[in-house]
């Protein structure tokens, strides 16, 4: 299972990094040369880079994403099985407690492609109905799933198990509050993105300050949601009359309320690819020609998709928390298995080895995302010069007398994020095999806690921040301040650039980070534990 586990982080760390490397390398170059430099619209097809940014979308915000959702998906189900093998084995209660999170996922996707037929709006609907349609299919695969989570426990473990079942409310709860703040935080009809376009009336630097400070007061509730989860989990299932130790089945409660947040993956999931192809639908009308009424049509769907991507974004980043947590309980009982006799793994922060271990997590976000970025500022870099190099050689490419070179763009694109994507995901593979072989197990354990708490924070941090600058951008173009082409709007377009790689590769990806550590601590502990320096 746990090897299981690591393939599907593997897979999805690779897809996400290098599917945001591909989509915000083309985002950034047409952005910046075509409506900043050349004062073409989005999508227009004499920009070079337009067909690039349309499939990044589908490479970045649909592959790359489903892989992420998908690897939280498995990780939170992986934990929870083998927590509750080892809580439950002595009761009796083992295959049980292993069928619970498996059938509540089969329940789950049961009820998320019924919610889908729950999504339907009337023409011309506003952007508060749109999100209010979306709304009901998840709310309704959320209740659903709960009102059904209730009878699994009790046809699986009995009434007097209700603790269970109110771990998993716990994380349902969770993950449609953690969605909530991220819309708040992130849709134009809220005051935090509002504020960030107003903010562009004063110029560039305002408008950055502004979306930095957003993304920054968006990690507290989060915070404070998942923390509450954690608690009401882990004290609700430890009233579970078994006589098992009572940190062991909070544990796997815990990890029933990661399960319980993805119950609905299925729904999330489309809600989040809804973003990019209503994107592509706008790039399509733009090139195609289309009446302009037809953009606007567009343009309102895909600021909602920028809403809904964050709202996943969301999901997946609030599940890794309680998913980590669950891993890093994984490994300490896997490296009790490889310990001598007699020898004790107490964990104390006073600990030279743990506290090495803690500030060495707590940087690696940092150093990942700073990877991503730098990978993701390269490959646009080549992109923006060579669509000045066309735009310069091509006779009549402006006049739209000639056509661009589409594939060019595109090469260089692939080429980029399969390059650029390799040392990240070397960073996150080798990080605690490294802290394994010098500080041991407890330094292995100090470096996942330290990864947990700092990535989680960044994660919501990039990702909300990035959404908000990109939807302040769609206020503006909507026709406040200014609308398109003033400097207002030019001011949200490099303010949405920054955001590109925050949102859609740094942010997003760290979230797989935290759990690939711990999924490759868990598969080497045998090393770790039988070699180290310390």
């Amino acid at each position: 299972m746990v090897t299981f586990g690591m393939g599907a982080s593997s897979m999805a760390l690779f897809a996400r990094v290098g599917g945001g490397i591909f989509t915000k390398a083309a985002d950034v170059g047409a952005d910046l040369v075509g409506k900043v430099e050349a004062g073409i619209p989005e999508d227009d097809p004499r920009n070079p880079a337009v067909i690039a940014d349309n499939v990044g979308d589908n490479v970045g915000d649909v592959a790359g994403m489903g892989a992420d959702l998908y690897e939280s998906y498995v990780g939170s189900m992986v934990s929870t099985c083998a927590l509750g093998a080892i809580a439950f084995y002595a009761s009796g209660l083992g295959v049980k407690s292993v069928a619970l999170p498996l059938l509540m996922a089969a329940v789950g996707v049961v009820f998320s492609v019924i919610g889908s037929f729950f999504v339907q709006t009337k023409e011309g609907a506003s952007q508060k109905n749109l999100l209010a349609a979306l709304r009901r299919g998840t709310n309704f695969s959320a209740i659903a799933t709960a009102v059904f989570s209730f009878v699994l426990v009790w046809w699986l473990f009995g009434i007097e198990f209700y603790g269970l079942y109110l771990a998993i409310i716990a994380g349902l709860l969770a993950g449609v509050l953690i969605g909530l703040c991220t819309e708040y935080y992130t849709s134009d009809t809220y005051k935090p993105t509002q504020k960030i376009a107003e903010s562009s009336q004063t110029g560039t630097a305002t408008l950055i300050i502004s979306g930095l400070g957003t993304g920054m007061m968006s990690t507290t509730l989060p915070i404070l949601i998942v923390g509450a989860a954690i608690i009401i989990a882990y004290y609700c299932s430890g009233m579970c009359p078994v006589d098992v130790a009572p940190s062991s089945i909070g544990l796997y409660g815990i990890s029933l309320a990661a399960v319980g947040m993805l119950s609905t993956l299925g729904i999330t999931l489309a809600t989040d690819a809804y973003g990019p192809v209503a994107d592509n639908a706008g790039g399509i009308a733009e090139m195609a020609g289309l009446p302009p009424e037809v953009r606007e049509r567009t343009d309102a769907l895909d600021s909602l998709g920028n809403t809904t991507a964050a709202t996943g974004k969301g999901f997946a980043i609030g599940s890794a928390g309680m998913t980590a947590l669950a891993l890093i309980a994984n490994f300490k009982e896997k490296l009790l298995v490889y310990m001598p006799d007699g020898q004790d793994l107490t964990l104390n922060l006073l600990d030279p080895k743990v506290l090495v271990g803690l500030f060495i997590g707590a940087c690696l976000p940092f150093l990942f995302s700073s990877l991503t970025m730098g990978a993701v500022n390269r490959a646009a870099q080549s992109v923006v010069l060579e669509v000045r190099r066309q735009f310069k050689e091509i006779p009549g490419l402006m006049e739209g007398e000639a056509e661009a070179d589409y594939a060019r763009c595109v090469d260089l694109c692939s080429k980029a994020s399969l390059k650029e994507m390799i040392l990240p995901a070397c960073v996150g593979i080798a990080a605690p095999i490294v802290t394994g072989l010098i500080l041991g197990g407890l330094g292995v354990v100090g470096m996942l806690c330290g990864a947990t708490v700092s990535g989680f924070i960044m994660a919501i941090f990039m990702a909300n921040s990035g959404g908000a600058w990109d939807n302040a951008k769609k206020y503006i173009e909507a026709g406040h301040f200014g609308g398109k082409g003033s400097d207002n709007h030019k001011a949200a377009v490099v303010g949405d650039t920054i955001g590109d790689p925050f949102k859609d590769t740094s942010g997003p990806s760290i979230n797989i980070l935290i759990k690939l550590v711990s999924m490759v601590s868990i598969v080497f502990a045998g090393l770790i534990a039988s070699v180290s320096l310390l």
